[in-house]
């Protein structure tokens, strides 16, 4: 009798890890290291390994006070074990990124059911944001799986008051503080906080915030690499992380990532792709879900989030996905009460349709183009995208429409099934067209510059991954007479009697004549 349930139950288990291995593992190597922040942390890590410096980072010879250490001890654990490349800068991201959706899928099933992890999880993996940054050598996935452990352990102690959830909030508050600084404490404090008071059991939350035990364990996984950099680095430390990268991020947009109030609207309808069309039930429910402590836990984490993240001075798309697990949750409660399930795969299928028109826009646009570097890009997209390019956009964007029709009975797989195809498309068509559009060029430069063995100035442009792979480090500056120089057709003009010894899409290496 209970043969059946047990057999839906592994098999919805293994359609997850499918899922988990297709979208965080499958192509980890497949397109280049995309720059800024991926060719920033992979570079740092390299720089580390070559160093033997396991306490401070550094970025092209220079201190790199963005981030705390331990994403770059993941990373560097990763290239010892399988080398230098794409694959082993982002093999710890995906990992967190598995361990992220096994712990939405735990909490969700304990606290709501089978079917509502299952979309919960379904929906997480798939979206196309997790999808992208899930994998991205950053400190992104790793900070989102130590947040959502830690709040999780957080409302299963306001449910249970069991001090082992106290325990684990703190260690693993602790260890986001050691992935990406005070954002790990700051969303769970403020979250937490707000929440009990709403509950009426403040005293309850004091009582956690204040155990000895969890601040002994916080101070012992977090105090040791603080300590030992500020006695390193001093005051460097103070004003470059946690004054520049913390207090000013902010308060001001740091590297011109500004944004008006409504910056992350945009950003949240589209992050959560293919799964965007449940946030229509969730507002017409809202009230109904409210009646629910749960509901109120998920809802304020998202909103708290979302809000701190509108005010602040400094606007990047990731930001907000610190708020996205709790979403993901509600989706799970409220796809099953969804009557017109195909209507979800509008959606996905409008984006993949704009997928479709890219290379019209892009004629239209490109005879107005007067940038050089814009314009060689630009070009170089509508070469990559011809071919069979926009009518595999269409025919997904069809199947996406399509497939729910065909699966009433199965709601739950059929919506599972449009959101992996919507997945595969970003994973293998989109990421490696971006790549090989934007970061195939200066990892071309990179290895022609490493096999020749030349030195590099890099001029006006701002590339980390090219010393990842050309293994050494570069001078910023304008370069002088015989040297060869890595910058864009644009900044190209200004020099003279200049030999181009490589160009694609917009970068050359070029050596200045004498």
């Amino acid at each position: 009798m209970n043969l059946q349930p047990d057999t839906r139950n592994m098999g919805e288990t293994l359609l997850l890890v499918l899922l988990v291995l297709l979208c965080f593992f499958t192509g980890l190597g497949m397109a280049p290291l995309f720059d800024v922040d991926e060719g920033a942390f992979s570079e740092a890590t390299r720089e580390m390994l070559e160093g033997g410096n396991y306490l401070t980072t550094y970025l092209n010879g220079e201190p790199r006070f963005d981030k705390p250490i331990l994403i770059y001890w993941l990373q560097a654990l990763s290239v010892r074990i399988f080398g230098i490349g794409e694959f082993a800068f982002r093999f710890p991201s995906a990992v967190a990124s598995a361990l992220w959706a096994g712990a939405i899928y735990l909490f969700a099933r304990r606290e709501t059911g089978r079917k509502e992890a299952f979309i919960a999880t379904a929906a997480m993996v798939t979206s196309l944001q997790v999808t992208i940054i899930g994998k991205a050598a950053i400190a992104d996935a790793l900070l989102n799986c130590l947040l959502a452990v830690s709040m999780f352990a957080i409302y299963l102690y306001y449910r249970e008051r069991k001090r082992l959830w106290i325990l684990l909030a703190f260690a693993m508050i602790g260890l986001g503080t050691l992935t990406k600084g005070p954002i790990a404490i700051l969303i769970p404090l403020a979250v937490s906080a707000i929440f009990f008071t709403m509950e009426k059991e403040l005293k309850a939350w004091i009582r956690a915030m204040f155990d000895p035990a969890g601040i002994v364990l916080f101070l012992l996984i977090v105090a040791p690499w603080y300590t030992l950099e500020y006695l390193d680095q001093g005051m460097a430390f103070i004003e470059g992380f946690i004054l520049k990268h913390n207090v000013s991020r902010f308060n001001t947009p740091l590297e011109q990532h500004a944004g008006s109030l409504w910056y992350y609207f945009p950003v949240v309808l589209l992050g959560l792709m293919p799964s965007t069309g449940l946030l229509v039930p969730i507002a017409m429910r809202l009230r109904k879900l409210l009646q629910q402590p749960l509901n109120r836990f998920l809802l304020l984490w998202f909103a708290c989030v979302f809000i701190f993240f509108s005010l602040s001075g400094t606007k990047l798309p990731h930001y907000v996905i610190y708020g996205y697990t709790p979403l993901f949750i509600l989706f799970g409660l409220v796809f099953h009460e969804v009557r017109n399930h195909w209507s979800l795969g509008i959606w996905p299928a409008v984006v993949l349709g704009m997928f479709a028109l890219a290379p019209l826009l892009v004629t239209r646009l490109l005879p107005g183009i007067d940038d050089p570097f814009v314009r060689a890009v630009m070009q170089a997209a509508l070469e990559l995208m011809q071919g069979s390019y926009p009518w595999t956009m269409v025919a997904a964007a069809v199947i996406v429409l399509v497939i729910p029709l065909s699966g009433k009975k199965w709601p739950a797989f059929s919506f599972t099934a449009a959101a992996v195809l919507f997945a595969l498309v970003i994973n293998f068509s989109i990421m490696p067209l971006a790549g090989k559009l934007m970061q195939e060029p200066v990892k071309e430069a990179a290895l022609l510059a490493k096999s020749k063995g030349w030195k590099i100035v890099m001029w006006k442009i701002n590339y980390p991954s090219f010393l990842v792979y050309s293994e050494a480090l570069v001078e910023k500056r304008k370069p002088a007479a015989g040297e060869i120089v890595f910058t864009s057709v644009k900044y190209l003009e200004r020099l003279e009697g200049t030999e181009v010894l490589y160009s694609r899409n917009g970068l050359v290496l070029a050596k200045i004549n004498e």
